[in-house]
């Protein structure tokens, strides 16, 4: 059995029923392969629609997947010559027969054992199969105390009619929608598509092109991909009302329909932004405009990666260079990293801090937008090859004072007391003049004036970093930021990275080797040899001692950032001798060939 198009004859295969059970006539129910926009089978009462399929996605009908079962294997073929539905039998002496019903049913019927007709399967299938049971804009799903539901924005036409289960007049607009700024799109997942009343189909499309098209359309209302099969192509909008869309009860689908909402119909964070709640007043960017200044996320344009996601490079249209956070889909961790980072920095302003300049959020693109930082993080500047003035003691010391300077602003300065968790040289980047800019508050935890400390199971950081009294017992305090920047003074010093440092001579790692150095008054062997000759030795020992000051066992005996800065400002100032530092214990990995990369941990214990 073939249904659908022979287009080289214009011969169109269709089932119709009886005009009656009794009577052979042609009836008034036809199901039929219709052409327009995409393939779709459609089961009609005369003009009226009783069932659509939705359109074909390159796998399967949109609301009718195409899965064998025990007696046919469903195909579809689409050519330049034909467009039709068939199936083949998987067994030769199986009989089935489809039966359309002067009742608008369509039944798969199979010829059984006992010398009768058994129904397989029939449709409509259920009530959300009805064509626009909810009406528009709203979405239809079995099994719901209230079986319709309006879309994302959208609110009830008639609350009366709903209140009494009558769904068909729909839903409208909670309000207009703030064309062409302020908007996202919402991801609908296992659904069927809307009807194709008002759309537009493009088959050679990117998605990114397709959300970008529908954006500077005002009237268009989502977004999909109109092939799915393979990598997936085209594009598919839809203008107007969204008809017929309904939550699938089994999909093996992967193509979903990106509805267009208001940035304050997208979420908690989106609310935010939208100053419904802190009115923090930080942008929103248009998609748009950062796949513009990224080349389109150009594998040339990316100049990072973590947990959270992709770094790219990218540069606006009046001339502003960006760095764009690009938040990875499956990053349950870059998710909550997100939200923090919105909620906390927004608040924050200090010349040692990275500036967030806006955010995107658009469909499950989220997206952070900071200044570009041209000199990139500290870690490339002291542990890679570079050479040159930038190794010089003046630039170091002056990274050292100003990395002690912003988190002073978080300790003590700031609107919200701030604990940084991930404090190391690959989060302080450094601006034209060699600024430092503490960057990456996705693990920060923002704290009440008369908290001193706080504890956590689940353990978020950078081993290399974390302090003794966080990464075993999950306490973490304005201390913990103490002793990661201790550790960074000492790599700044040294040019050597804690966690991979390795000596011939013992296996402690790099702050056991300083604390050595230090009982044997051989502080100065610990300097980086790329300084050479231009420093004062005393400024550096005073250093070398501020950072062993910094990564003491206890955190009580660890300084706060204001002594800190003291001693760092003032000569003449007193320093006590430091005492034994945290994890002054010998590895004994000495047969490892191969150093250790850096890495963010997050453990989750057991209640």
């Amino acid at each position: 059995m073939k249904l659908g198009w022979d287009l080289r004859i214009g011969l169109n295969r269709y089932l119709t029923s009886w005009r009656d059970l009794d009577d052979p006539s042609t009836g008034d129910i036809t199901y039929a392969v219709e052409l327009q926009g995409l393939p779709q089978k459609f089961l009609r009462r005369n003009a009226s629609v009783i069932k659509r399929s939705g359109p074909w996605d390159g796998n399967q009908f949109s609301g009718v997947p195409m899965n064998p079962n025990a007696i046919i294997n469903p195909k579809f073929v689409m050519t330049a010559q034909e467009v039709h539905y068939t199936y083949q039998l998987n067994n030769d002496s199986t009989i089935t027969r489809a039966v359309l019903s002067p009742s608008g049913t369509l039944h798969r019927c199979v010829w059984n054992n006992n010398m009768q007709w058994t129904v397989i399967y029939e449709l409509p299938n259920d009530s959300c199969d009805e064509y626009s049971k909810c009406g528009p804009n709203a979405v239809c799903t079995i099994g719901d105390a209230r079986m319709c539901s309006c879309l994302t924005g959208y609110t009830p036409k008639s609350p009366q009619e709903w209140a009494m289960l009558v769904w068909s007049s729909g839903c409208v607009k909670k309000k207009p929608l703030n064309c062409p700024k302020g908007e996202g799109f919402e991801k609908l997942e296992g659904v069927k598509v809307p009807d194709m009343l008002g759309y537009w189909v493009n088959k050679s499309m990117s998605l990114d092109e397709c959300r970008a098209k529908c954006l500077k359309n005002c009237t268009c209302t989502a977004y999909a991909q109109a092939d799915i099969a393979g990598k997936g192509s085209g594009c598919l909008l839809w203008y107007g009302d969204l008809i017929d869309i309904r939550k699938l009860i089994q999909s093996s689908s992967n193509q979903n329909v990106f509805i267009r909402v208001m940035a304050s119909d997208l979420g908690k964070i989106s609310e935010v932004q939208a100053g419904s709640e802190d009115n923090l007043e930080l942008p929103i960017l248009d998609l748009e405009d950062i796949t513009r200044a990224t080349n389109s996320f150009s594998s040339l344009n990316k100049i990072g990666e973590g947990g959270f996601g992709p770094v790219y490079k990218g540069l606006t249209s009046d001339g502003v260079q960006i760095a764009v956070k690009r938040l990875s889909q499956n990053s349950r961790q870059g998710c909550d990293e997100f939200k923090n980072e919105v909620l906390l920095i927004a608040r924050l302003q200090h010349r040692n801090l990275v500036k967030l300049l806006g955010c995107c959020i658009d469909g499950e693109e989220r997206m952070l937008v900071y200044e570009y930082m041209p000199n990139g993080s500290l870690d490339s500047l002291i542990f890679g090859n570079r050479g040159g003035n930038s190794l010089v003691w003046r630039w170091r010391f002056d990274i050292i004072v100003g990395v002690a300077r912003g988190l002073l602003y978080l300790h003590r300065d700031s609107r919200l007391r701030i604990i940084h968790r991930d404090l190391k040289a690959s989060n302080v980047l450094l601006d034209s003049e060699m600024n430092p800019k503490i960057s990456d508050f996705g693990m920060a935890r923002a704290f009440r004036r008369d908290q001193l400390l706080e504890k956590t199971k689940r353990v978020a950081g950078t081993y290399g970093y974390m302090s003794p009294e966080y990464a075993i017992d999950g306490i973490f305090s304005i201390k913990s930021d103490v002793f990661s920047f201790g550790v960074l003074v000492l790599e700044i010093i040294s040019g050597r990275r804690n966690r991979e440092f390795h000596h011939h001579d013992h296996n402690f790692n790099l702050l056991g080797h300083a604390w050595k150095l230090w009982l044997q008054g051989k502080a100065i062997e610990l300097i980086d040899r790329q300084m050479e000759d231009s420093f004062t030795i005393s400024e550096v020992i005073r250093c070398i001692q501020i950072g062993l000051l910094c990564v003491q066992q206890s955190p009580d005996q660890r300084p706060t950032m204001s002594s800190v800065l003291l001693m760092l400002d003032s000569e003449s100032a007193s320093l006590p001798q430091p005492k034994q530092p945290g994890f002054y214990t010998e590895r004994f990995n000495d047969q490892i060939e191969v150093e250790t990369s850096e890495f963010t941990i997050t453990i989750v214990e057991g209640r």
